[in-house]
C-alpha cells in the first residue's frame, strides 16, 4: 500500500491491544486504539479511518452500541467485531448491527489481517462498466448513489444492500444463487455469513414491499430470485 490505511481499534484489554496495534503497525496500518467505550465515538468522529475493529465487552458503552452509531454515521466504513463473545445470538447480533464480519478470541492474528487486507480491497474496487440505473416495478435503483426511488420518496441502502439488489436486478426474474452473492459481496460463504445475507434480504424485501408486483423468493438450498410481475 503505497499510503498506509488507517484503523480505528477499541479494545480494553491493555496487554493485547498493545500487542495487536504493533502487530497491524508492522503490516503497514496506522492504528488509532481507544481502551474505553466512552470515548470511542467521539474519537471515530474526529478521525478519518478506513476500518474499525470494535471488541464487545467494553467499559461504559459496549461495542454492539458503538457500532451502531458509528454505522448510523457512515453506512460505508467496514466494520469487525473481535471478540470473546461467541454465542450464536451475539454473532447474529453484530451482523444485524452491520458488521462486515464477526471474529471470535481466541484467533490467528495472520487469518485476521488476511481479512482486514481483503475486506479494504473490496471496498475500494467496484466495477467501472457496471451498470448503476435499474427499474424494479414502480421503483428506480440508482446502484451508484445507493437509492431507491418510488413516487418521489428516496430510500438510501448501506454499501451492502447496495450490493446485494445491484447482483439480484442482474439476475432478475432468474435464480441467484446464494454462494455466488456470498462470495461475491462478503468473500465468504460461511455459516454465519449466510445468515447476515438474510438479514439483508429481509431488508431489501422491507424496502421493496409497497410493489406487489415485486417478490425476493427465498428458493430452498439454492438461492434468491428477484421476480417482477407482469400483467
Amino acid at each position: 500500500m503505497s499510503e498506509k490505511q488507517h484503523i480505528f481499534l477499541v479494545e480494553d484489554d491493555l496487554s493485547f491491544g498493545a500487542v495487536l496495534k504493533s502487530y497491524l503497525e508492522l503490516n503497514d496500518f496506522e492504528v488509532s486504539w481507544v481502551d474505553d467505550g466512552k470515548f470511542a465515538f467521539e474519537r471515530f468522529k474526529s478521525g478519518v479511518f478506513q476500518i474499525c475493529i470494535l471488541d464487545v465487552m467494553l467499559p461504559n458503552v459496549d461495542g454492539f452500541t458503538i457500532g451502531r452509531h458509528i454505522r448510523q454515521l457512515n453506512q460505508d466504513i467496514p466494520i469487525v467485531f473481535l471478540t470473546a463473545k461467541a454465542l450464536k445470538e451475539d454473532i447474529l447480533k453484530g451482523y444485524n448491527v452491520g458488521a462486515d464480519d464477526y471474529i471470535t478470541k481466541p484467533f490467528d492474528t495472520e487469518v485476521l489481517l488476511c481479512k482486514i487486507q481483503a475486506i479494504i480491497k473490496r471496498q475500494s474496487v467496484k466495477p467501472a462498466n457496471a451498470e448503476t440505473l435499474f427499474i424494479i416495478g414502480s421503483y428506480q435503483f440508482n446502484y451508484k448513489l445507493r437509492s431507491i426511488t418510488r413516487n418521489q420518496q428516496k430510500q438510501k441502502l448501506s454499501p451492502k444492500e447496495a450490493d446485494l439488489l445491484h447482483l439480484l436486478c442482474q439476475h432478475k426474474n432468474e435464480l441467484l444463487p446464494r454462494d455466488t452473492a456470498l462470495r461475491k459481496i462478503w468473500g465468504d460463504d460461511g455459516y454465519f455469513t449466510a445468515r447476515s445475507m438474510d438479514v439483508f434480504i429481509t431488508k431489501l424485501r422491507k424496502y421493496l414491499k409497497d410493489d406487489p408486483a415485486i417478490e425476493i423468493k427465498n428458493i430452498h438450498g439454492s438461492g434468491f430470485l428477484l421476480e417482477e410481475k407482469t400483467n
